[in-house]
């Protein structure tokens, strides 16, 4: 039998998730109102949760929630709160970034599953077997992983899910700092601004000739290489989309749904023209195959326009005074967003007026010369493409598709109907479920004409607002005389039990008590780490010997390896032989529980914190650590340097040497290369104190002019506190 992975479909709210089960999926995804990596979305309050469950269960569906965001100690205990809500409330599995809270849940809930979500940034077999060995029930692999790794990853044995449709990061999974250094608004905790979707100018140039958006990705759009991510044995098929509307989720879950329904039946399966047409008018900003299907970086990337695109139906005519003249290529309807295409800037319309042959039409067709209402300071050129984003006739399609609820299962209901005993009624799933019922009242001998059994059968297969399909089968039937009432009040019982049982669908064991205990490791490591350090005082050279702190993609790490004095970059490389290591700043370390994690492991001696961390939420999670398990840690904190924003695998398709982005604001973001990755480096050099931490942590850039005496600086005060 061939392979069917799960369909895992996006919800923001409580619409889109009754788009997403509608539209076929085998399980969504779902946020509370805290600590979700799309903090702005609709989310789910507790008694939306409750009704999200309860729908979803019934249906077959399953319910994993993020708790994907990096969290500081002052959160642990609300987290806490949401934890015991979410295990009592039968969710069925945990998505986290954060290698504290994972800890957490497999110390304390572990009959709870887990799965690593993709900003843990795990990308190869080593950190999959990893989190295999920790407990993980599941990998969201980091998007820059490619269809041969993702294949040895499920070769481990460990659930692979993956992401096949919609937007993408331009950065490494998880180690995005951006959007947190430019607008305080970090990547991290779920806040992202987006800033790769921003203009940018190179070096000496006004602007790039492939276009101003240098770091805009195009939406992934995997659907025709399904068969080759099934049998590479991957378990999940991951939708994006928590930002987007209940239709957009229900047009691409369907269409998933259709293409492995296909395959489950050994047919072949081609999006038609018009799907297509239908998929680009939800949203999209341009398709690539993404690093899965190793695209080229101008096939991947969207440097023109980093929005919605929409489709072409037309081209400009003419422009006079508020007018626009257009011919059509595709019909239009009354409210259809609209967008005119332009060098200097799109301009945005609604299809409110739309006059043919001087009269107003509610919808013109395919060849029709039209003229709409368009009022831009930029008027739009003859030629000029006319782009469609919203159609209001499909908009109004869907969204009676998914009000129409079609979704549903099978279960199998007998009766038995005999004079002088109670109606008695049976109902079975597909999962095994068996629920009785039986009437309060005996079933009379009748006077007159008996109620038939056909007309029980009728009853019986009355569904109330249950989705189920019912097949009726009789036990046994003798002519009885029973109200309507009665057989309804019984059928009524017995499906409210099974929908019961469905909703319910994990006997818990209980939550334990965090009892871990740790000991204090006896470490000697150096009080100052410095990447990019060439001088030769030999205090400072003792210092820094060995230490490596720039991450890399090592996608076909898998086989244990000696590590020793390393700066360790993702959880791949705790799964080698580690001898006097150091976690690193890629790690996001945040709060106590995380430290905890990580220095259980062998050969981890110490641990970067986040460089998103204030000196406050250090000290708080320093000594929450040292009360918890006795002992303060060995730590680092980022004091100086220009950090690393963006690691990009492969590129972004820009001319070569070119080494300076600019922003709008005249900020300078310097690049560099290292064979197959980009870094794009922050242009604000960041100083801070360190008064908490054993260890500082110094980042100097190839060109430092004052890296002497800002080492003897950070040299001197870290031996002034020792």
């Amino acid at each position: 039998m061939k392979h069917i992975a799960e369909l895992l479909a996006p919800a923001g709210n409580m619409e889109a998730l009754k788009a997403a089960v509608q539209g076929g999926c085998d399980a969504v995804y779902l946020g509370l109102s805290q600590y979700s990596a799309r903090a702005f979305a609709g989310n789910f309050t507790h008694d939306e949760f409750r009704e999200a469950i309860a729908y979803c269960h019934l249906r077959n569906v399953k319910i994993y929630v993020t708790i994907n965001t990096m969290l500081y100690e002052t959160e642990i205990e609300n987290v806490k709160k949401e934890l015991d809500f979410l295990y009592e409330n039968d969710a069925d599995a945990i998505l986290v970034q954060d290698f504290g809270l994972f800890h957490l849940i497999r110390t304390c809930y572990p009959d709870l599953d887990v799965h690593c979500s993709t900003q843990m940034h795990i990308h190869n077999e080593a950190g999959v077997r990893l989190m295999k060995e920790q407990g993980a029930a599941r990998v969201v692999l980091a998007r820059e992983t490619p269809l041969e790794i993702v294949k040895q990853c499920c070769d481990t044995g460990m659930d692979i899910e993956v992401f096949v449709y919609g937007a993408i990061c331009i950065s490494y999974s998880g180690q995005c700092l951006m959007s947190a250094s430019l607008k305080n608004r970090s990547a991290n905790r779920g806040m992202c601004a987006q800033p790769c979707r921003l203009r940018y100018y190179p070096n000496e140039k006004d602007h790039f000739a492939e276009g101003d958006y240098a770091l805009s990705p195009k939406d992934l759009n995997v659907i025709d290489r399904l068969p080759e991510l099934l049998e590479a044995g991957v378990s999940s098929l991951k939708i994006e989309g928590r930002m987007k509307r209940p239709e957009y989720v229900y047009l691409v879950t369907k269409t998933f749904r259709e293409a492995l329904d296909a395959y489950a039946a050994g047919k072949p399966y081609t999006v038609s023209r018009q799907r297509h047409e239908e998929l680009l008018l939800m949203f999209n900003r341009g398709f690539s195959k993404g690093h899965l299907f190793h695209a080229a970086d101008k096939e991947r990337m969207s440097h023109f326009r980093p929005n919605h695109q929409g489709i072409q139906i037309g081209e400009v005519l003419g422009y006079e005074k508020g007018r626009v003249k257009v011919k059509l290529s595709h019909p239009l309807y009354q409210h259809d967003g609209l967008r005119i295409l332009a060098k200097t800037e799109d301009i945005g319309l609604t299809a409110v007026r739309i006059e043919r042959d001087g009269k107003l039409v509610n919808k013109a067709d395919k060849g029709d010369v039209v003229i709409l209402s368009c009022t831009c300071q930029y008027p739009p050129k003859k030629g000029a493409p006319l782009q469609k984003t919203s159609d209001t006739l499909l908009l109004d399609q869907l969204a009676a598709d998914v009000k129409a609820e079609k979704r549903t299962v099978p279960v199998t209901l007998s009766f038995a109907a005999e004079p002088g005993l109670p109606l008695r009624v049976t109902v079975r799933d597909d999962r095994g479920n068996v629920a009785k019922a039986q009437s309060e009242v005996e079933l009379m001998v009748p006077q007159k004409a008996p109620v038939s059994q056909e007309r029980i059968v009728q009853a019986m297969a009355r569904t109330s607002e249950f989705p189920f399909a019912v097949t009726v089968e009789t036990e046994s039937y003798a002519p009885v005389f029973a109200p309507v009432s009665v057989l309804n009040s019984t059928r009524r019982a017995a499906l409210e039990k099974l929908a019961e049982l469905r909703i319910h669908t994990h006997v818990r064991k209980g939550v334990l008590p965090y009892d871990v205990s740790l000991p204090e490791k006896t470490v000697n490591l150096p009080h100052l780490l410095a990447e990019g350090w060439s001088g030769n005082e030999q205090d400072i050279m003792a210092l820094t010997e060995g230490v490596n702190l720039c991450p890399t993609l090592n996608e076909t790490l898998k086989e244990k390896k000696d590590l020793k004095n390393c700066v360790l970059a993702s959880a791949g490389d705790l799964y080698m032989n580690l001898s006097h290591c150091i976690a690193g700043m890629t790690f996001n370390v945040a709060n106590s529980y995380a430290l905890c994690w990580l220095l259980h492991f062998d050969g981890v001696d110490g641990v970067v914190f986040s460089s998103e961390m204030n000196n406050l939420q250090i000290r708080m999670a320093l000594e929450a650590f040292e009360k918890r398990y006795g002992f303060v840690p060995f730590t680092y904190r980022l004091v100086y340097g220009r950090r690393v924003l963006m690691h990009i695998k492969n590129g972004i398709g820009l001319p070569e040497k070119n080494e300076i982005l600019t922003d709008k604001h005249g900020n300078l973001f310097r690049l560099s290369y290292n064979d197959n990755i980009l870094s794009i480096t922050e242009s604000d050099i960041y100083r801070a104190e360190n008064p908490y931490c054993k260890g500082s942590l110094v980042i100097l850039g190839k060109n430092e002019k004052d890296a002497e005496s800002v080492m003897e600086e950070a040299h001197e005060e870290v031996f002034r506190r020792i």
